[in-house]
This record gives C-alpha cells, sequence and structure tokens, in this order.
C-alpha cells in the first residue's frame, strides 16, 4: 500500500466519522422520524477554482497478469500499474477554451516484456489544445486531443492502456439538427517514456466523420472517409515504399422495436505501398434484446469479419488495417485478437443486478479468414503465422466474466478474468498453452466537479 492509498482510507474514514458525530449530537426532536437511504460519501474537493479555472485530479490503478504469454507455459507475469491525470481548464471567454492534461503512468514489478508504451510514459503532455466556438453551432480545436468516433473501432483514445492515445491535430466540428459533422487532420504521438513525446515523421491521418441522429427516429447514421500516409512500409517483393490508404465505411446503430437494438459498420479500404495494391474490407454486426425483470438483462449476438492476406510474396495487400482503434474487449477480455485476419462470433449477457452494480460474461470462437495470413492481437501487431496455410484456421475460443462497482461519480471498482483455449491454428504454429488474463482496477477522481469534503454538490 502507498501513501495516496492510504491517504484515500484516512479521508473515507474520516467523512464517515463527521457524519455519525453529526447525528449523534442532534436532539431527538431534531432527528428525522425516517432515514432516507445513505448517499454517497463525498470522496474529493471540488475543482472550480474560479468561474474561468476548472482543475480536475485522476488516479487510475490497476493490478493484471497473464498466464501462456504468446501461448507458451513458461511466460507469465504479474504487475501493477498507475496512472495520474491532472488537468487544467481555462475559459477566458465564452468562445474560447484552453485546455491542458499532464499524465504520468509507471508500471511496478513487471518483469516479462520490459516497461515499454503502453506500459509506461513518466511525466508527460497528454494534452494540450485551444477550442474556439464558430457561432453556436460550430468548434474549431487546435492542439494534441484524443479523437474517438463511433465504436472507436477505427479511431479510439485507448483509455484502457495505460498510457493511451492522443494525435496531434486540427479538428473542425458542425452541429445541425440532423447530427454532427467533423473534419480533421492529424497525426498520432509517438510515446516515449524518457522523452518528450511528438508526432510527425511522415505519418498523417485525414478524415471526415458524419453522426445523423436527426433522420430516422432512435437511429445513428454514421459515414466517414480516412485518409492514412505513413512512410517506410515494407513491400511484399522487398524494399520499403510509403503507404497511401482510403478507408470508407459507415456504420448504422440504434434501438428496435421489442427492446432490441443493434449496430453494423462496414469498411472498404483501397490504396497502394509502393507498386502493392491494397484491397482489403471489414465488417461488424451485433443485435441484442433487453429485458425488465430482474437484474435487466440484455442478452447479444455478434460476428465480426476483417480480410487477411492471401499470398505473402505477390499480389493485393488483403489484410485488414485497424488504423488507431480502441482494440480493448472489442474481441475479447484478452485482447489477444484484432480486426485482422479474423472471423469473429461471440454471444454475451449484461447483468445489472443493483443500480450500481453491472456484470457482464461472453464466449467467443475465432477463425482465420485466410489460412495463410496470421492472427493479430488487439494492438495490431501479428502473434503467428503460417505461410503455408497448413496449421488450419481454427484459432480457439475464449470466455470472459466482468464487473464493475459505481461507488459515485468519483470512485469506480472493475474486476474481470478471461482465459483463451487455442484450437488447431495456434496449436500448431505456438507451443499451444491457454492464455489467462486476471485484473483488479480502481478509479478515483479527487479533484474535480464533484463534492467538497462534508456537503454534497448542489449543481
Amino acid at each position: 500500500m502507498n501513501l495516496l492509498d492510504l491517504l484515500i482510507i484516512l479521508i473515507v474514514i474520516a467523512a464517515a466519522r463527521s457524519a455519525v458525530a453529526q447525528q449523534a449530537a442532534a436532539s431527538p426532536e431534531q432527528r428525522p422520524v425516517a432515514v432516507a437511504p445513505p448517499l454517497p460519501v463525498p470522496l474529493a474537493m471540488n475543482g472550480q477554482l474560479a468561474r474561468w479555472l476548472q482543475v480536475r485530479g485522476e488516479f487510475r490503478t490497476r493490478i493484471e497478469g497473464f498466464d501462456g504469454g504468446g501461448f507458451s507455459g513458461t511466460n507469465e507475469d504479474a504487475y501493477w500499474m498507475d496512472r495520474f491525470r491532472l488537468n487544467a481548464t481555462v475559459k477566458p471567454a465564452k468562445s474560447l477554451t484552453f485546455f491542458v492534461q499532464a499524465q504520468d503512468a509507471r508500471a511496478f514489478s513487471k518483469t516479462t516484456g520490459g516497461l515499454a508504451p503502453p506500459f509506461r510514459d513518466t511525466i508527460n503532455l497528454h494534452q494540450a489544445y485551444g477550442e474556439s466556438t464558430l457561432g453556436s453551432k460550430g468548434t474549431v480545436r487546435i492542439g494534441r486531443q484524443e479523437l474517438a468516433f463511433g465504436e472507436q473501432r477505427l479511431i479510439g483514445a485507448l483509455g484502457w492502456a495505460n498510457v493511451a492515445r492522443t494525435f496531434d491535430a486540427g479538428r473542425v466540428t458542425i452541429k445541425q439538427r440532423v447530427g454532427q459533422f467533423d473534419a480533421f487532420a492529424a497525426s498520432v504521438v509517438t510515446i516515449t517514456p524518457d522523452a518528450f513525446d511528438k508526432s510527425g515523421n511522415g505519418n498523417a491521418l485525414y478524415g471526415t466523420y458524419e453522426s445523423l441522429t436527426g433522420i430516422i427516429p432512435k437511429q445513428t447514421i454514421e459515414p466517414y472517409f480516412l485518409w492514412r500516409q505513413s512512410p517506410n512500409v515494407a513491400m511484399k517483393g522487398g524494399g520499403l515504399a510509403s503507404l497511401h490508404q482510403a478507408t470508407t465505411g459507415l456504420r448504422v446503430a440504434g434501438r428496435l422495436p421489442s427492446a432490441f437494438d443493434y449496430s453494423s459498420e462496414i469498411a472498404l479500404q483501397r490504396g497502394s505501398v509502393g507498386v502493392d495494391d491494397v484491397k482489403a474490407w471489414a465488417g461488424h454486426g451485433l443485435i441484442g434484446r433487453s429485458f425488465a425483470s430482474t437484474w435487466k438483462p440484455r442478452f447479444f449476438g455478434e460476428f465480426n469479419y476483417a480480410s487477411g492476406d492471401k499470398n505473402p510474396k505477390s499480389g493485393p495487400r488483403g489484410t485488414f488495417d485497424q488504423l488507431y482503434p480502441t482494440g480493448h474487449d472489442k474481441f475479447g477480455l484478452a485482447d489477444q485478437v484484432g480486426w485482422r485476419n479474423i472471423e469473429h462470433l461471440r454471444v454475451g449477457v449484461e447483468l445489472k443486478p443493483k443500480t450500481k452494480w453491472q456484470l457482464a460474461s461472453s464466449v467467443h470462437d475465432y477463425w482465420l479468414a485466410s489460412a495463410t495470413d496470421g492472427l493479430y492481437a488487439a494492438s495490431g501487431a501479428r502473434i503467428a503465422r503460417s505461410v503455408t496455410g497448413t496449421a488450419g484456421t481454427h484459432v480457439g475460443r475464449e470466455i470472459d466474466v466482468q464487473t464493475a462497482f459505481v461507488y459515485s461519480a468519483q470512485l469506480q471498482i472493475a474486476g474481470g478474468y478471461a482465459y483463451l483455449a487455442p484450437g488447431e491454428f495456434l496449436k500448431k504454429t505456438t507451443a499451444g498453452h491457454g492464455y489467462s488474463y486476471p485484473f483488479v482496477m480502481a478509479t478515483y477522481v479527487f479533484l474535480g466537479e464533484s463534492p467538497t469534503f462534508g456537503r454534497r454538490k448542489t449543481k
């Protein structure tokens, strides 16, 4: 237990003792006859320092580990990660806002794989941008910022990672009755744990993203176009060349009669890497149904597909590029599968036994889309490959269990466990050991727009 953990415990105990002492000191006439259910004890200080200045502090800690890294029986680890974030929002005028976010992310007791990103980035600038309004329906934001669109399958902030992701970007947002239109030009920030994080180096991402919510009731329609450029990409025939790639897609989601809900997305990629053509695509489809009975269950099923490469030496590049996603738990809690060369079937249930409690469990089955391409993790890195395609296509099956407890807006606690049992492909291309992943995580907002000590927020 470190000093901050001890401080949090002392704060909670002090606040609880204060509340008990005040109740005991009240006269019988002052005491209410009927006692209402207790509200959460305030755990933080209000960060509204002035009308034009808001500060926020967040601490997140997670203990996690794995057994069977790389599907080997000798690769295991357990470690602890901390992440501090301190924000300042300055609003000198109604139409102008400046936002700065410092971040310090560290990992402890980690013995396998080193402490490279996304585990560590000591005292760095995570976000820093200025935002100006365009009349009453638009904004312009310039600077270091997070980008997230749709379900973040292609562009997301990767908040689950200890370091997370940002872009140096310019973004224009226009809001109309029918929905929102975004256009941006960005370059992903490269994490360098012991130096200032920088973007650039020829990497660029341009795009437009529309979120139309006012056309069909209870439905969201999101067409998008993304253009990616990146230097020094290996060609199939050898040598390096620049990637020029367009991703055109459409996401549709919403509610249906009889408590059904759905989401679907399709993305088509075309472009080139030198003399190599890019021809890839991916799709997602989900259907769910909620019930009003005890524990408010929601059952769902989904299927995901991403194309793979047919020939590693010649022909079009068929492996779908998942760009910069928030990949965590999109294809399983263990994060051993990403949106590249995969066929993924998932069924699951979500439960809410109490207002503050959430439970979820799901079962996954995986196959390679192309037997001659490899298995890629949620990060996009390739785990294993059979160039001849003789290892089969069945990757394996995974089961996940997760729970979350929301004490208040200031404190949330979560935990989970995943196990992936290898199929024919992994048994032939790796040692074939099962992969297990447990975690416990707590997020505490110690400074922000929240109750101050001894009183509740009155906004």
